[in-house]
């Protein structure tokens, strides 16, 4: 039986952000400390972002089964020879990947450089795994390429280096001193 379908992102996206709302509102209900003013309105920013990589990188989630199913080997779907094809194509995902550099260490003070880069590079990682799961589970066309993984984690690195940056001129830090949960939370 041949067959394609599509799981939209709104489906899976619209839900989660939802339940995000309803939880982070339950927070500052009980003044959870962190959950209100500045600190809730870089959580839901955050919550926002996460949602635009996820559909960008994840969804819509496409389903081939029969003679739609892609039936190349799932190995034929990595490269894994870094920078061999890097091009210009490189630059959306370092783009993408500037605003969690900037967003991690000021949701968590306690994230240096090394332990932000990480977490990028963990999540970019995460990112290809999955879109290989679903090659694998469902049959869609996406590549897993280490060249995204290091576009991604110089991304979240430009992001640190660009708050740091943020951080030494006297307005944006006390902006960002009010977006940021105080180093107890």
């Amino acid at each position: 039986m041949n067959f394609q379908t599509q799981i939209p992102t709104a489906a899976v996206l619209g839900p989660a952000l939802a339940v995000f709302a309803l939880f982070a509102l339950a927070r500052r209900r009980v003044s959870v400390p962190g959950w209100r003013g500045g600190p809730l309105v870089l959580r839901a920013l955050t919550a926002l972002y996460a949602a635009a990589v996820a559909s960008i990188t994840i969804f819509p989630l496409w389903i081939y089964g029969g003679g739609y199913r892609n039936e190349a080997p799932w190995i034929s779907q990595i490269q894994p020879i870094p920078l061999l094809t890097a091009d210009i194509s490189m630059i959306p995902n370092i783009i993408m990947f500037v605003p969690l550099g900037f967003l991690l260490p000021l949701l968590s003070h306690r994230l240096t450089r090394g332990r932000t880069v990480a977490i990028c590079a963990l999540t970019s990682l995460g990112i290809e795994l999955a879109q290989l799961l679903q090659y694998i589970a469902l049959g869609n066309g996406r590549a897993v390429d280490i060249n995204d993984l290091i576009a991604n984690t110089l991304g979240g690195l430009l992001g640190y280096a660009a708050l740091r940056t943020a951080q030494r001129i006297a307005a944006t830090r006390a902006v960002l001193h009010k977006l940021s949960p105080s180093p107890s939370v």
